[in-house]
């Protein structure tokens, strides 16, 4: 388990299965991006329009009246964040992976050229929307690295990906190896969570386990972090090395 401050970066990227899915499992890491200066990105893949809005559905709205919502409640949220937000309307339930979404991917990293990733892990049995958007993002930074690859802008460097807590953890295979110390931008995360009314029922769960992922980031810290009034937590997965000159 690895816990560490860092100074500014450089741009963030969130690639999000669903209009949602950025807020629950990354609005902290947002959050603190923007705080320190740096740039940060949410790209929605969909909506969630189909599988994430029953509220809205059993309130008799149409399709196209859950999209602006779902749209809406995401833009605020971002917004309360400080973060850029697009949508390419892929459709979920199921979402759908094409080479046409995996290109408009590798353009959003050749615009954006991002310092590090944020993404699903890939695995996911209740949803299999998030594992198909984690295999998009996955590819389409290998494609905007290649200098051969026919999209505008330089090719990507190698930032690093960090996969986002799922819903259901211990079914995805997902053992955290970050804790990221949220607590200074825990009230802008819960605002952000209070932006999405169609899914009410996750804002005290989302709650909850930054409190718990707190408790675990102080019994990791150690008592030279400086960490001492740590409380709220996010956890993560790095997908590729951590490159260092020191282990600590």
């Amino acid at each position: 388990m690895t816990t560490e401050t860092r100074p500014g970066t450089g741009p963030l990227l969130v690639v999000s299965a669903h209009a949602g899915d950025f807020v629950w499992r990354a609005a902290g890491a947002i959050a603190l991006a923007t705080e320190r200066g740096d740039p940060a990105r949410v790209v929605c893949l969909s909506f969630g329009e189909r599988g994430e809005s029953a509220r809205a559905w059993r309130e008799g709205r149409d399709l196209g009246e859950i999209k602006a919502l779902r749209r809406a409640e995401a833009e605020a949220a971002a917004a309360e964040l400080g973060a850029e937000i697009e949508f390419l309307d892929a459709g979920d339930y199921p979402l759908i992976e094409t080479p046409e979404l995996v290109d408009r991917l590798v353009r959003v990293y050749r615009e954006v050229e991002p310092a590090v990733v944020l993404t699903h892990p890939p695995a996911d049995p209740y949803n299999g929307d998030h594992p198909a958007a984690c295999r998009m993002a996955l590819q389409a930074r290998v494609l905007a690295q290649a200098i051969g690859y026919d999209a505008p802008g330089e090719p990507l460097g190698a930032p690093p990906v960090f996969f986002f807590e799922p819903h259901q953890p211990e079914q995805c295979d997902f053992k955290p190896d970050t804790l990221l110390d949220i607590t200074p931008v825990f009230g802008r995360k819960r605002r952000a969570m209070e932006c999405l009314p169609a899914q009410q029922h996750m804002w005290e769960y989302y709650t909850d386990l930054a409190r718990r992922r707190g408790v675990q980031l102080k019994r990791n810290a150690g008592p030279n972090l400086g960490l001492p009034n740590a409380t709220m937590a996010e956890a993560y997965v790095r997908l590729y090395p951590q490159t260092t000159g020191v282990l600590a």
